[in-house]
C-alpha cells in the first residue's frame, strides 16, 4: 500500500455548528476535499480522469466519529486507497488533532469509476491505477 497522503489545516469558524463543535456534514466535505487533493497530487484530478473517458462517483460513505473538534484546532487529514478493483475503489480517511494526536474520525468511501458520457461503470484505466500506486495489470485488479 502506498503511503497515506496527508496535510494539516485549521478548523474554521464556519465549520462549527449549534453544539459548538465541527458539524457532522463538514467531516464528509473534508473527506471529499481530501480525495480531490490526493488525486491532484498524483496527477489524476477530475480533468485528467475525464481525459481518460471517465469520472468518479461515490457509491457509499461511512464516518465514525470518535472525538469532537473545535474552532482553531489544527487537524491532520490522511487518506489512501485501500483497494482498487476493476470498476471500484475503496478510499480510507483518518483525521487526528495535531496537538495530542487524538483520533477525531475515521471514514471510508466506495468510489465507482463511470463512463463520463453514459454514467455507467467503466473499467479503471491502467494510467489511473498506476498513478495511485496500484497494479496496472487489469487481471490483477480486484472487483
Amino acid at each position: 500500500m502506498p503511503e497515506p497522503f496527508s496535510y494539516t489545516f485549521t478548523v474554521p469558524a464556519s465549520a462549527i455548528d449549534f453544539n459548538g463543535h465541527v458539524n457532522n456534514v463538514t467531516y464528509l466535505q473534508w473527506m471529499m476535499e481530501a480525495a480531490q487533493k490526493h488525486s491532484q497530487s498524483v496527477g489524476m484530478d477530475a480533468e485528467r480522469c475525464l481525459a481518460h473517458g471517465g469520472t468518479w462517483v461515490a457509491r457509499s460513505h461511512n464516518i465514525i466519529y470518535k472525538k469532537p473538534a473545535f474552532e482553531g484546532e489544527v487537524l491532520r487529514m490522511e487518506t489512501w486507497i485501500e483497494t482498487l478493483g476493476t470498476f471500484t475503489s475503496k478510499r480510507r480517511y483518518r483525521l487526528t488533532r495535531v496537538d495530542d494526536r487524538a483520533l477525531i474520525t475515521t471514514g471510508e468511501t466506495e468510489w465507482v469509476f463511470v463512463d463520463a458520457k453514459r454514467f455507467r461503470p467503466s473499467r479503471i484505466p491502467e494510467a489511473i491505477a498506476q498513478a495511485f500506486g496500484h497494479p496496472a495489470d487489469p487481471s490483477s485488479l480486484r472487483t
